[in-house]
């Protein structure tokens, strides 16, 4: 017969075994890097290895679906809100403010942000956003973050995030490039120039995921990488696979290793996983699920 000591005991080694357990799964620091207008559909016709590394270290997915319409603020505000344009209410190309009133309000004046949970439950966080596309700034409670920069060109952009990466070891970054956005407006998408801006965009995650480890923080650290959109032609917005499939790739502690994700995917979805990464009550209005099969 088991003694209600032995008992005890048993349940606290138990506890403390949990414990450690969720201590393992909870990364200090997260980093979430999106590229403007970058298709799934250029992992076929480019050279990625730096994004190729992380889906062998981690988890991904091809097949991530846009909000409609497949345009970027309402995807890059998806995309931290966890809800889509009929909650949040961004619902063009270019919102500056919501075009329909956002369903709830936080302490900010704006629809609840992964930012603003941070802050909240953790008010010492360092968290910045530093990004390329002015129309990011408009996306974000000022503040709630410690670094707002808004830089000229994806060069400067990934720069400045790896030296704020090693200056300040911030608990949560964004980081926005948008040469590829760029060079699909201008010259096409699906073009031999397109595949060459994802290619530079590649080596500007590797940039980073550089600052990351000589920072010492690769141990503790989620990095996840998505875009807003696809293209098609010179434009986007529409109904259609190239413009709405994004790639999805998530690595870090925790994170199951060289798993292709089967679950379904939305931009919005990447809220939640990074509120269960830091153990953050998800809002009711919030709408995104963690994709949870991704942890180990």
């Amino acid at each position: 017969m088991i003694s209600v000591k032995s008992t005890r005991l048993l349940v606290a080694c138990l506890f403390i075994l949990c414990h450690q357990a969720i201590a393992q799964r909870t990364p200090k620091h997260i980093i979430l890097i999106g590229s403007d207008g970058f298709g799934a559909y250029a992992f076929q016709q480019s050279q990625t290895p730096v994004l190729r590394g992380m889906m062998q270290k981690g988890s991904w997915t091809l097949h991530a679906r846009t909000v409609l319409p497949s345009s970027s603020a309402p995807n890059w505000a998806s995309m931290v809100m966890g809800a889509g344009p009929e909650l949040h209410g961004y619902t063009t190309w270019g919102s500056k403010k919501p075009d329909l009133p956002a369903r709830v309000l936080d302490e900010y004046g704006m629809f609840p942000t992964v930012y603003a949970l941070l802050r909240k439950a953790r008010p010492q966080s360092e968290i910045g956003v530093i990004y390329e596309w002015d129309g990011i700034g408009y996306l974000f409670p000022k503040a709630a973050v410690n670094k707002d920069q808004n830089s000229d060109g994806d060069v400067a952009v990934a720069a400045a995030a790896c030296d704020y990466i090693k200056s300040k070891k911030p608990a949560f970054l964004f980081v926005h490039l948008h040469d590829v956005d760029s060079v699909g407006h201008k010259v096409g998408h699906g073009t031999p120039e397109y595949y060459a801006a994802i290619e530079r965009t590649d080596t500007h995650v590797g940039e980073i995921l550089q600052a990351i480890r000589d920072a010492g923080m690769e141990q503790n650290t989620v990095v996840i990488f998505t875009a807003d959109h696809g293209g098609i032609n010179k434009g986007h917005g529409a109904i259609s696979m190239n413009e709405m499939e994004i790639p999805w790739i998530v690595k870090g502690p925790g994170i199951r290793q060289n798993h292709e994700v089967q679950g379904s995917v939305m931009t919005f979805d990447t809220a939640a996983t990074i509120a269960r990464l830091f153990g953050l009550v998800q809002p009711q209005v919030w709408i995104g699920k963690a994709i949870t099969e991704i942890f180990k």
